[in-house]
């Protein structure tokens, strides 16, 4: 279904630090992707549970940007994460860790953000992605939480100043780029989601009571 197909976007307060050496001159790292931490999206939670970035998730072009601005030049990019690419990324059981080199000499853009990581002023990174596989978790309570199990594809991964979670976005080209609509349809999908794994809930509660119903006679 096309829902399935909607971009998410997360963004947390990670540790960014800004970092320089003779082998990759000025970098920042951080985790932009983390395993287990359960965030409240305000109708449910969320959770990426560890193994979401195995070997079938698509990270063959991944481009490094500040604020989701997919119109600026990228100021890192990751290509099949070859040793090459000027962002490097690296799946381990807390998540993604990355590296990111900047070219401060030549791109002001890379200075600007080189220098606001530096001084604390920013602290923050966030993700756009595609949800292949979820589960749900409390779906009879108000608040049910949602494992996401696997992450089909990473777009992008942004330098943001606002970190603190801003709850479910959606960008993409359809919608006319509107923002409202597009946070509406992907709520949609997920209330969608939802109400699937509840129905399957009802049928297997059903399906237990009868056998047991048997066991009876």
């Amino acid at each position: 279904m096309q829902e399935k197909n909607k971009r998410e976007i997360r963004m947390f307060e990670f540790e960014v630090r800004a970092e320089e050496s003779h082998e990759h001159g000025k970098s920042i790292v951080g985790t932009p992707i983390v395993y287990g931490q359960v965030t409240d999206l305000g109708w449910y939670r969320e959770v990426i549970d560890e193994g979401a970035l195995d070997k079938e998730t698509d990270l063959k072009d991944v481009r490094f940007l500040i604020g989701h601005d997919t119109g600026m030049v990228p100021l890192a990019r990751s290509r099949n994460n070859n040793k090459n690419s000027t962002m490097q990324m690296e799946i381990t059981r807390k998540g993604m860790e990355i590296r990111v080199d900047l070219d401060t000499e030549n791109n002001a853009d890379a200075r600007k953000l080189y220098s606001a990581v530096s001084r604390g002023d920013i602290s923050g990174m966030s993700f756009m992605f595609i949800v292949d596989k979820a589960n749900w978790e409390d779906i009879d309570k108000p608040n049910p939480l949602r494992h996401v199990k696997h992450i089909r594809k990473v777009f992008e991964v942004s330098a943001v100043a606002f970190p603190a979670y801003e709850g479910t976005d959606l960008q993409t080209a359809s919608e006319n780029g509107a923002p409202e609509g597009a946070r509406f349809a992907l709520e949609s999908a997920a209330r969608r989601e939802l109400e699937e794994a509840r129905a399957e809930h009802t049928r297997q509660k059903e399906r237990r009571e009868k056998a047991l119903a048997i066991l009876r006679r």
